[in-house]
């Protein structure tokens, strides 16, 4: 069984991506990594490259900017990166700029890859997903956010990002997965509030199309406030993975947040009040089709 990782990336330092603890992280599981690096104005190449040179490749793009609809041009840099990767592969390991995972998890994501690696009804792997936002002491603790999505695909080119490079689908239709007894931890919320701010401003123009000059403006003139900017928050008892010992450790920023208040409308509070008391989240988005066991 081979696996090839494989992620896209621009302006890591700019906007403060833990990207070289996103790769670090899941790099023990791969025999190779692929990263598309976007033309960055800083010096995101040289970070990546200084990651371990004998195992990942660098994939030069440039971002098409006029795909400004849905964040269609992540998914886009997403399918560089795949299409990237040698057929000799099985498994590819796709992970964000702002994600990590916990080594207490890569014995069972190994072995759920060779589990399958013969049942080619399975297309994909299948992962929890733990929100942090604010700081790292704080998870999201509402149905706003993705509980599921696939991060391990089969090598195969007829399989697509989806949308804004959240999961991936295979010549349109949805994928057969199963689940792995793994989380994703997602850090994209977790960022002093200046570049908070600087990433929203950057993001906004691929979903949005307001102008780069607009954008630079909005991300000059204020600091992102993370305060009531919330639906509901838990507190994080956890540890985080090893990686990102050192990010946690030069956090120089304070959250202030009210763990009993939730900012909702009332039907999402309805919603809400019954995924916390009977276990079920009603209406659920689901971009991926479980296989039965």
């Amino acid at each position: 069984m081979k696996v090839c990782g494989f992620t896209f990336i621009r302006n890591a330092g700019k906007f403060d991506f833990p990207v070289v603890e996103a790769i670090t992280s899941i790099l023990p599981l791969c025999d190779h990594f692929v990263v598309a690096v976007g033309n960055s104005d800083d010096n995101t190449r040289q970070i990546i490259e200084n990651i371990n040179p004998e195992k990942i490749s660098v994939v030069d793009t440039v971002w098409d900017e006029t795909l400004q609809k849905g964040g269609a041009v992540y998914a886009a840099e997403t399918d560089k990166a795949f299409d990237a990767i040698s057929a000799e592969y099985d498994w590819c390991f796709y992970i964000q700029g702002d994600e990590a995972v916990h080594e207490k998890y890569l014995p069972a994501i190994r072995k759920a890859m060779s589990d399958n690696l013969g049942n080619p009804e399975v297309e994909g792997l299948l992962f929890r997903y733990k929100h942090f936002y604010g700081t790292f002491d704080y998870v999201a603790d509402s149905r706003k956010w993705y509980r599921n999505e696939i991060r391990v695909i089969r090598n195969e080119k007829s399989i697509r990002s989806y949308r804004d490079a959240q999961g991936f689908r295979k010549s349109g239709r949805k994928l057969n997965v199963v689940p792995v007894d793994a989380e994703i931890y997602h850090y994209g919320w977790v960022r002093h509030p200046r570049f908070m701010q600087q990433k929203i401003d950057e993001v906004r123009k691929f979903y949005s199309g307001i102008s780069a000059d607009e954008a630079e403006q909005k991300a000059s003139e204020q600091e992102f406030n993370y305060s009531g900017k919330y639906d509901a928050l838990a507190e994080f008892n956890g540890t985080h993975p090893a990686v990102m010992k050192q990010r946690i450790e030069r956090l120089n920023w304070k959250v202030e947040v009210d763990l009993k208040k939730v900012h909702m409308k009332p039907k999402y509070r309805l919603l809400y009040f019954i995924e916390k008391t009977f276990g079920v989240r009603l209406f659920e988005y689901k971009n991926y089709k479980l296989l039965k066991k």
